[in-house]
């Protein structure tokens, strides 16, 4: 049986959008890829969160450049990978066909607040010559397969779309956040100045209501302006609790500079809560018309009208997320895979 080796580094590692992709990628990808003749393996740091039906490879993980220089590939050897999918990078010396995965290309952009310095000069180091030398890319939204297209040249039948999907946690039945008495929008995503929370923190108090903001902090200046300015920050948020925080909040406000999909978008929508995005490309495409786009001067103005239009953004939202599910993206990375193979 042929081989796919997926990277999955990231299970355990509380890498928010990344982690959830790949978690719900291997829970999804056995039916359609049994079907297509592939066998499936994940190597990673934490093989006891590997799901049944695919095999877990343990790879320890001191040195991410060590990593990929040589332990994945030796790893690859090992195993008679036929093909390998990863994130953003290839391993050096690859010894099979890559697919890999690139969410968004925030690290190219000239704005330095998009993403610290050492993570912007890695990106732009490694993306390029793994998107060059993959067999296919995959990428989250349009916006980002136009991005990948425009910047580094790529022909277009090489790069795939597989949107995100939704966790089967979240959906708008269930249990509500009992610890949050006050009325409170959400923020969710990693603490740093490209998620903007800042944004939505003055548009939420200007609107009456508390900011609650669930994600690791991966900026501390921006953590402690929102702690000093009167959020409550949540820190990492395991998927159940989340889903809580979701169903209890008054709207999800969403304010990112850039986004390669938001994925707490249709997380929010499939909880039956209002959705407030900023005018970015991957937002709107990703929210159609089931959420309230206000630009950042007034995302106030956003959060009212969310507010007063709350049942009809309800029934939008539940029907916009039932589009996006991950056994779709499962079965496009399926087809991905073997346009890979030569299949």
């Amino acid at each position: 049986m042929t081989l796919v080796v997926v990277d999955a580094d990231v299970l355990g590692r509380r890498r928010t959008g990344d982690e959830s992709y790949v978690r719900n990628l291997l829970r999804t990808l056995p039916g359609p890829a049994a079907e297509a003749g592939l066998g499936l393996a994940a190597v990673t740091r934490h093989p006891e969160l590997v799901p049944a039906g695919v095999e877990a490879v343990s790879l320890p993980a001191r040195s991410q450049e060590l990593r990929m220089a040589w332990s994945l590939p030796r790893t690859l050897h090992r195993l008679g990978a036929d093909l390998v999918h990863t994130q953003y990078a290839l391993p050096l010396r690859c010894p099979c066909p890559a697919v890999v995965t690139v969410h968004d290309l925030s690290f190219a952009e000239d704005d330095p607040s998009l993403m610290g310095r050492r993570d912007r000069w890695t990106f732009r180091r490694v993306v390029p010559r793994a998107v060059r030398a993959a067999a296919r890319v995959l990428t989250v939204s349009e916006r980002t397969k136009r991005d990948l297209l425009g910047r580094y040249g790529l022909p277009p039948d090489r790069v795939v779309v597989t949107p995100n999907g939704v966790d089967p946690a979240f959906g708008p039945e269930g249990a509500c956040n009992t610890l949050l008495q006050a009325p409170y929008a959400l923020a969710v995503g990693a603490i740093q100045p490209r998620k903007n929370q800042l944004a939505a923190l003055a548009a939420a108090q200007e609107a009456g209501l508390e900011l609650v903001v669930a994600g690791p902090v991966k900026d501390e200046r921006v953590a402690s302006e929102l702690r000093d300015a009167g959020a409550r920050l949540l820190g990492y948020v395991p998927t159940e609790r989340l889903a809580e925080l979701y169903r209890g909040a008054a709207c999800l406000v969403q304010a990112s500079r850039h986004e390669g999909f938001g994925l707490p978008v249709v997380e929010a929508m499939a909880s039956g809560t209002p959705v407030v995005v900023v005018p970015d490309p991957a937002l709107v495409e990703v929210a159609g018309d089931a959420a309230v786009v206000a630009p950042e001067a007034h995302l106030a103005d956003g959060i009212r009208r969310a507010l007063d239009e709350r049942d009809r953004l309800r029934d939008l939202g539940l029907a916009r997320a039932r589009s996006f599910t991950w056994e779709a993206a499962a079965e496009t990375t399926v087809r991905a895979y073997l346009e890979a193979l030569g299949r």
